[in-house]
């Protein structure tokens, strides 16, 4: 019996209809958001969310009378498990957003999708690189926020008052949203040479930093895919040498 309840909860059917489950209930919860939907056909989709969590903790039983206690050494098991139980917290409606991040389950159709793998595999291997980038940003974003509200703090206590204030107002500015028109040039009818700081800020983080974790991340999705085309090559030659080996074996045995 375990055995075969192994062999469903294993099987592609059963795990596209978990994926199903999944996608339908991601869409209830959407639809909980509407008002008027909710006031037309709230109780059916209450019944059909409800039907969702029946069917997850069927899943996750299913899994854990096959699985025993290795079942907690998945990390996916261990975000399923937390997440229905969160559901089953007798009035828990407030914990109701936990079930909605099940959502993150159709991440596994990346493995089923090369290109999707490659981009996932290439940011994966980016992040050592990424951390030392977003080190420096800090460092960056550090001297220039004791920087600005030195010099700015006094006559725009609003943007530089403070230290975060400062980090804040920089970080708008290096995302380029109003920093123009909304900050510097204000900034600068007080301060005429304001703009000695913030143009160097923005050349060194938006078109530098930022550029070189767009750098770091596109090298990385190119080493991935390089190692995969090279794993590809390996499978081949090896399936080549297989058939070869097989062929061989079969003109010995004819000219025996």
């Amino acid at each position: 019996m375990q055995s075969s309840i192994r062999t469903l909860i294993e099987s592609i059917r059963f795990q596209n209809f978990i994926l199903a489950v999944i996608l339908l209930n991601a869409v209830l919860l959407g639809l909980e958001t509407y008002d008027n939907v909710m006031a037309a056909a709230g109780g059916l989709i209450r019944a059909l969310d409800l039907l969702c969590l029946v069917i997850f903790i069927v899943e996750i039983s299913l899994k854990l009378f096959v699985q025993r206690l290795s079942f907690f050494r998945s990390g996916w098991n261990l975000f399923d498990f937390t997440v229905v139980a969160m559901a089953l917290v007798p009035g828990g409606t407030g914990f109701r957003v936990l079930r909605a991040i099940r959502i993150l389950r159709v991440l596994r159709v990346i493995s089923a999708a090369p290109r999707l793998r490659r981009v996932v595999e290439g940011f994966i291997s980016a992040l050592p690189g990424m951390a030392s980038v977003f080190l420096l940003m800090a460092l960056i974003f550090y001297i220039g926020a004791v920087i600005a509200t030195r010099l700015f703090g006094p006559e725009f206590p609003e943007w530089f008052g403070t230290l975060g204030l400062s980090a804040y107002t920089l970080f708008q500015i290096m995302t380029l949203e109003s920093w123009s028109m909304g900050i510097v040039r204000p900034v600068m009818e007080l301060q005429p040479y304001a703009w000695v700081f913030f143009v160097p800020f923005i050349l060194l983080t938006t078109f530098a930093v930022v550029n070189l974790l767009v750098g770091l991340i596109v090298n990385s999705m190119q080493d991935a895919h390089h190692e995969e085309d090279i794993e590809r090559t390996g499978n081949h030659r090896d399936e080549v040498m297989a058939r070869l080996e097989a062929i061989e074996a079969l003109l010995k045995e004819q000219r025996k």
